[in-house]
């Protein structure tokens, strides 16, 4: 389910990629990045990760990129409940560190824009750059929407200049790029992440080692 939209991720001896359809503002997304880092304790050769972003937000985003919570979109209190419980099963099952169960009020198409762009132009930097994303959302409760908070996180990562991320967020065509995904990603079937593909299989979820284990088949 890889394609060149977006080139993969170099990582140390990796020789295989594993697709990964997410969205930062998923605490499942999370969850099953700290599920993935499990697995590939496990293996010989680590899997380089083919990164797709997925829309969550588009529902609610306003005309100026602000967060509309009265929009409906199906979901009600029930629901969120049963969310929160789930990632409080998941956060201990993975010995997760998290500041918050929830953020519904966090935009990430910025974060998911400027992502996109280092991976396009310091790919060696893209994996630090974007598990520190999901650190600084997930474990310290920072706004990953806002431009400063990007800026730092970019300023920490080796090989990157904090002003990566003007550049990406002034850039219309990278913007609509970004959402040309976001569609793409619905077009192949994805309807929900973390979705991780591999030769012709899925599996959606914060899903445990063992079962990427066995999509990627080593078992």
């Amino acid at each position: 389910m890889s394609n060149t939209d977006a080139a993969d991720a170099p990582t140390p001896d990796a020789t295989e990629s594993i697709t990964i359809y997410s969205d930062y503002v998923c605490p499942f997304c999370y969850l099953g990045r700290q599920s993935f880092a499990r697995y590939q304790e496990t293996r010989e050769e680590p899997l380089a990760i083919d990164w797709h972003p997925f829309d969550l937000r588009a529902g609610k985003r306003g005309p100026d990129g602000e967060i509309d919570d009265t929009a409906d979109d199906g979901k009600d209190e029930e629901y969120y409940e049963q969310a929160r419980e789930n990632v409080r099963r998941l956060q201990e099952k993975y010995d997760a560190e998290m500041a918050q169960e929830l953020r519904t009020d966090v935009d990430s198409l910025p974060a998911q824009i400027v992502s996109v762009h280092v991976r396009e132009t310091a790919p060696e930097s893209w994996l630090a750059f974007d598990e520190a994303i999901f650190a600084a959302l997930w474990q310290d409760g920072r706004d990953i929407g806002d431009r400063e908070v990007l800026a730092d996180i970019a300023a920490d990562v080796d090989g990157l200049d904090p002003e990566i991320v003007d550049e990406a967020l002034a850039d219309d065509d990278l913007r609509d790029r970004v959402t040309d995904l976001f569609t793409a990603a619905r077009e192949r079937g994805v309807t929900g992440v973390p979705t991780f593909a591999y030769d012709g299989h899925a599996a959606r979820g914060a899903v445990p080692p063992e079962q990427l284990e066995r999509l990627v088949g080593d078992v």
